[in-house]
């Protein structure tokens, strides 16, 4: 581990305790003082939670031989992060029972959550108009994931990044490889970016900026959109903007395609058909012949899926499209695209009246 020294407000306490309590013994006060020089010329290790930690030494190891990190100042700041029982505790919590689509509703579709992502349109218009027209993405579909995510930004997570994934790369045997993987990931976007690793915050999980991404997709599919040769998808609105576009291209968005329908069922309808997954793996013509009835005029050799949600009127069925799948890559779950897709057309119809 590496050793460093610096003159804390407590050590400079200590030393004048020192200087008042053996004022007979000048040579043993110069010896404790020649001791504490000689130790800050070498070193002394900070009192970290992952100091001689065998995890975290093979992981620093495996930084220098892989990716030609430096060990001495890998160690200074691992000697520096802080473990977090919070983040353990909310990692271990139980499950909560899944909310229905119409609580879910009550908390993503908000007038406030609409409001505020018609004035970050507004804010932000011509980054959002050369999103749109670069990647290929709807101005309303960027937005809406921003104000899901981090309400614009004003949520964008409070813990260091660096706790956050050591916590879980080293004491959550769960999900330990993963998170370790990320751990590397992050380490590894730092130095490109040449950003302090230790100075980044994010969510308890790691997740990072605007649009929350983990440090894997950062370094995939984060954008340098302003041009000055630097990703900050912290306090770049510009990069953030350009990052979930170009996330949502790279995983095959097609410009202008529908997202999702509301169906119709007759009572004969097939239920299996709504355990098929996230994957559009059937078509309108299949999903018809099953006993569910699009709404709007759609091409019988459509890829789709058909789901159903428990509103507030009682249930509803959709057909959920390519384009709704891709928003599940973003976040696996039908109720997250739902919401994101329901709260872009709100922002929409708003910005456009």
């Amino acid at each position: 581990m590496i050793k460093a020294c610096f003159l804390t407000q407590k050590s400079a306490r200590m030393s004048e305790m020192f200087r008042r309590n053996v004022p007979a013994l000048p040579s043993l006060r110069k010896k404790l003082c020649s001791i504490f020089l000689m130790s800050c010329m070498g070193g002394v290790a900070f009192a970290g939670d992952y100091d001689n930690n065998e995890q975290v030494e093979a992981f620093i190891k495996e930084m220098v031989t892989e990716h030609q990190f430096e060990q001495d100042q890998l160690g200074q700041w691992f000697s520096q992060v802080k473990r977090k029982q919070s983040i353990l505790d909310a990692m271990s919590r139980p499950a909560e029972k899944v909310k229905p689509w119409s609580e879910y509703q009550d908390i993503f579709l908000t007038q406030s959550r609409i409001d505020k992502g018609v004035e970050f349109w507004k804010k932000h218009e011509s980054v959002l108009a050369r999103a749109e027209k670069t990647y290929g993405v709807p101005a309303e579909i960027i937005v809406a994931i921003i104000g899901v995510e981090t309400r614009y930004g004003g949520n964008k997570g409070r813990y260091r990044v660096m706790d956050a994934l050591s916590t879980l790369a080293f004491d959550y045997p769960p999900r330990a490889p993963f998170f370790r993987k990320e751990l590397k990931e992050f380490l590894l976007l730092s130095r490109e970016q040449t950003r302090q690793p230790l100075d980044l915050l994010g969510s308890y999980a790691g997740a990072m900026g605007y649009g929350q991404f983990m440090p894997s997709s950062y370094r995939a599919y984060a954008a340098d959109f302003d041009g000055d040769n630097a990703i900050d998808i912290w306090d770049n609105p510009v990069d953030a903007i350009g990052s979930v576009a170009n996330y949502f291209t790279r995983h095959g968005w097609k410009t202008g395609e529908l997202v999702t329908e509301r169906v119709k069922v007759n009572k004969s309808h097939d239920t299996s058909l709504l355990d098929d997954g996230l994957k559009p793996e059937r078509t309108i013509g299949e999903i018809t012949q099953a006993g569910y009835a699009p709404l709007a005029t759609l091409e019988g050799e459509l890829p789709a899926r058909v789901f159903k949600l428990d509103g507030k009127k009682g249930a509803e069925f959709w057909v959920g499209l390519h384009n709704f799948y891709v928003i599940t890559r973003y976040n696996r779950s039908t109720m997250y695209a739902m919401a994101v897709h329901q709260l872009s057309q709100s922002i929409k119809t708003k910005y456009q009246g």
